[in-house]
């Protein structure tokens, strides 16, 4: 396992199906047309801090992508090696404004709302900070809906059915699965009708359908 990858087997995937970076992974290989295998990392017990799996990410986190002789971590990077490898299609626009808007909305979620209420965090919550499940609760809402509060604002001026306009992007991808466990801890999300909206439009995409995690086994 320790060995890199040898550039022209079919990638690999390091992937935990809740994961909301996985998630995005997931759906870019997808959008890009990239078949690939995968390889299930369970945080729930935690096999992510293993010394296997810190041999392929010292950080002990999923996703871990092996493609091209390169071992590649943190979504977005990940994401962004595809658009320079494989750029068609095009998950940022080309004007550098739109590129500046669409990645300011991923780095919303992806930077401000996912690290502060995921796993890890939530139980350092519970082990460390002795907060009960309606502390992390509360923890939980307020993180996701202080963010969705100011993208549903930016997603309001825009002029297609997705994030990133007439096609999905980066934004888009980390969209759904910020959604997705918005729903998993009963989030309120009547107050983004525009978020929603859009989400129901990705979610008939089939790159988004089949990375959902109730089509991965996990």
């Amino acid at each position: 396992m320790n060995g890199m990858p040898e550039s022209d087997a079919r990638p690999v995937l390091y992937d935990y199906f809740r994961s909301s970076a996985a998630y995005r992974v997931r759906i870019a290989l997808g959008l890009k047309g990239i078949a690939y295998d995968r390889v299930a990392v369970d945080l729930r017990t935690g096999a992510q801090g293993g010394a296997d799996h810190r041999a392929l990410n010292a950080q002990g986190l999923v996703p871990v992508l092996a493609i091209d002789g390169q071992r590649l971590t943190q979504s977005l990077a990940i994401v962004d090696y595809l658009e320079m490898t494989r750029p068609e299609p095009a998950l940022l626009p080309a004007d550098p404004a739109g590129r500046a808007r669409v990645l300011a909305m991923a780095q919303l979620i992806a930077s401000d709302i996912h690290p502060i209420d995921n796993l890890r965090v939530l139980a350092y919550l519970r082990d460390r900070m002795g907060q009960d499940q309606a502390a992390r609760d509360a923890w939980y809402a307020h993180w996701i809906s202080e963010g969705l509060t100011a993208l549903e604002t930016m997603a309001a001026t825009g002029d297609g059915p997705y994030l990133a306009g007439d096609r999905p992007g980066v934004a888009d991808l980390c969209l759904v699965p910020q959604l997705y466990n918005a729903r998993r801890f009963a989030v309120p999300l009547d107050g983004f009708p525009v978020l929603v909206a859009i989400d129901a439009a990705l979610a008939a995409l089939p790159a988004f359908a089949a990375a959902h995690p109730d089509r991965v086994a996990g």
